[in-house]
Order: structure tokens, then sequence, then C-alpha cells
């Protein structure tokens, strides 16, 4: 048992994904962030008060399109084949 041991513990481990899929999975998550950071804000602190400023462009097109993108960036990081060139 100790020999099965230390033959799996000279291997070199090898990452399941290659540096371009992480870069791509790091790049959606930054569109999914910055997607849900462009959504958050315009309410108002007195509940009397409305505030137009949460239907504007902003908050109801461009921050869901930004997710949407994000989340196909993921999956095409996780199927993006790292071995081919």
């Amino acid at each position: 048992m100790k020999k099965q041991i230390k033959k799996q513990t000279n291997k070199q481990t090898k990452l399941l994904f290659g540096r371009k899929n992480y870069l791509f999975l790091l790049a959606g998550l930054f569109l999914i962030a910055l997607g849900f950071i462009l959504m958050s804000g315009g309410g108002s602190n007195d509940p009397q008060q409305w505030n137009d400023e949460i239907f504007n462009f902003r908050r109801i097109r461009l921050a869901p399109m930004l997710i949407l993108l994000g989340f196909i960036v993921e999956v095409y990081a996780i199927l993006l084949n790292p071995d081919k060139d």
C-alpha cells in the first residue's frame, strides 16, 4: 500500500482545463459580475417616493444582456478543447 501512495505522489498533477479555458472562465465571470453591478441600485430610501430610474436602458436591456453573454462565454470556456490549437 505504501508503494502505491509513493507512485501517486511522484506524478505531476495536470489541470482539468488549459490556460485559454481559465481565461475565458474569468472573462465570463467578469461579464456576469458587471451585469449584476449595472443592474443594482435605483431604489429610494423613502417608500412614498417613486423613482423612474429603475426602468432605464441600463437596468432593463444592457445588464441582462451582459449576464446572458457571460453565461454563453462560460459554456464556451467549458466546451473549449485545451489540446486543440
